[in-house]
């Protein structure tokens, strides 16, 4: 099963100009629509890049950190308004003439995109793979060249600049990663703020402390004990602060408030109150003005333990309600992207009838094979590698079987994914890197961070926050 993987990623390779700088998302030439699974994209290269690393095989990784580079440099526009000089784009296509027997690249900011949302994940990413890349070669040179220097200083001048914001987390739209569908995730998603937390650590190990660099580094610690204080008191859950919360006053005006964010203890949904078990935990999907988001988001939680985001109690709360709720968050195939799924009125409301994340699909409580290397990694991270091998295990029995799929459905991971694409990339190398990870649990090394003694520990929520 390993040496059929290896050819199918193999195989979806893109070259430019004769070096391969990235991954197709899918090689699925049975779909009678292409749409844009053609073009390689900056996320889901991630886990394809991470296989190549673990398998000393850094060129593609190199080219493609280089290539993705030199495309921020393009001019970025939506109609008539221009997007920040540091965005990254969502994807791009490499355009072959064999007539003038000359390459081309097209990309995409979001223009092209449904619902034309430019994608605020992937310049993070971009840096995490970055410090990947560094770490697993040990060449330093990459990073420290100006232009990545550059590039890193203009993604994180979109991000640190003042405004009006109250929080330290970052406001998005919806549809702006992974989840890149109205799926409610709008305000300030699980997903955007631990890659943001975990982007600013790398670049932080990677910014020369030159004077631009040396500007950046003082933001990005005050942002990162600011953000660490806010995710841990505010965004965490489990059952005493779940009790907490429904027991909350509303209305208070004051700095010693305690529910700060006025939350309405009948807002909480009923499925929480059997989901969360007396042992276990873990970060809520988004937390606004008066708004809670419940679901439980599996890139989120698993990414705020490698980040270290999660403190270590946090982290081993998160893979205790992992285990409790094996039945609801893995079922037959890891992993549920989120939990529950949208039904019905709700369905209807916050998805504007999308006849793709109908309810146990897609992204509405699909599950998607890719996120077991994120499983794994956190897994291995806290010590519990037999979830990870239970995981992989449920995967091995049909992954290869069922061609690769994309995402499957139902509310147990049952049923292939019924507008699934087969040889999806990182459905493959997902599980490839899950694979190596096992073997050699010093792989996890390059996506996992160390939690900072001096971090802030969690405070009461009764006191105020500045």
């Amino acid at each position: 099963m390993v040496s059929k993987a290896w050819e199918a990623l193999f195989r979806s390779q893109v070259y430019f100009r004769g070096q391969p700088v990235g991954t197709i998302a899918a090689y699925d030439h049975a779909s009678e629509e292409v749409l844009n699974y053609d073009q390689v994209f900056v996320r889901d290269f991630v886990p394809s890049a991470l296989a190549f690393l673990m398998n000393g095989e850094p060129d593609i990784v190199k080219n493609f950190l280089l290539k993705t580079l030199q495309i921020q440099g393009h001019e970025k526009k939506i109609d008539r308004f221009k997007l920040g000089d540091g965005a990254m784009p969502a994807s791009f296509k490499v355009l072959h003439n064999p007539i003038k027997k000359t390459d081309s690249i097209i990309a995409d900011f979001g223009e092209s995109a449904i619902g034309r949302v430019a994608p605020v994940d992937s310049g993070f990413w971009w840096i995490i793979l970055l410090r990947a890349y560094t770490k697993s070669t040990g060449d330093h040179s990459l990073a420290e060249r100006p232009e990545c220097q550059k590039g890193m200083r203009l993604i994180l001048s979109l991000c640190l600049s003042e405004g009006f914001d109250t929080f330290p987390t970052l406001l998005c739209a919806d549809g702006c990663s992974m989840i890149d569908r109205r799926m409610g995730v709008y305000g300030y998603p699980i997903e955007i703020q631990v890659l943001f937390f975990m982007a600013l650590q790398s670049a932080r190990s990677m910014l020369k402390e030159d004077a631009e660099g040396k500007e950046f580094m003082d933001k990005i610690q005050k942002r990162l004990h600011a953000m660490s204080f806010h995710m841990r008191s505010y965004f965490w859950l489990d059952f005493q602060q779940l009790n907490d919360i429904y027991r909350y006053k509303t209305e208070e005006y004051s700095h010693t408030a305690v529910n700060k964010f006025n939350v309405i203890p009948d807002s909480i949904p009923d499925w929480v109150f059997d989901f969360m078990p007396l042992q276990g935990g873990y970060f809520v999907g988004n937390v606004s003005p008066a708004r809670m988001d419940f679901r439980w988001f599996a890139l989120g939680n698993c990414i705020a333990i490698l980040s270290s985001l999660a403190t270590p109690e946090q982290s081993m709360a998160i893979m205790d309600l992992i285990e409790a709720r094996w039945d609801e968050l893995v079922g037959e195939m890891p992993l549920k992207i989120c939990y529950p799924a949208l039904e019905s009125h709700e369905w209807r409301i916050v998805t504007g009838c999308d006849p793709k994340n109908t309810r146990w699909s897609y992204h509405n409580g699909g599950s998607w094979p890719v996120l077991l290397w994120l499983l794994t990694a956190a897994s291995i991270k806290t010590g519990r590698p037999q979830i990870a091998r239970r995981a992989i295990d449920l995967a091995e029995a049909r992954l290869l079987k069922d061609g690769w799929p994309e995402y499957y459905d139902g509310k147990s991971g049952r049923f292939i994914g019924k507008q699934a694409r087969k040889f999806q990339t990182w459905s493959i190398a997902g599980y490839l890197v899950a694979k190596m990870m096992m073997e050699d649990p010093t792989h996890v090394g390059m996506i996992s961070m160390e939690e900072e003694k001096h971090m802030k520990p969690v405070l009461n929520r009764s006191f105020s926050w500045c």
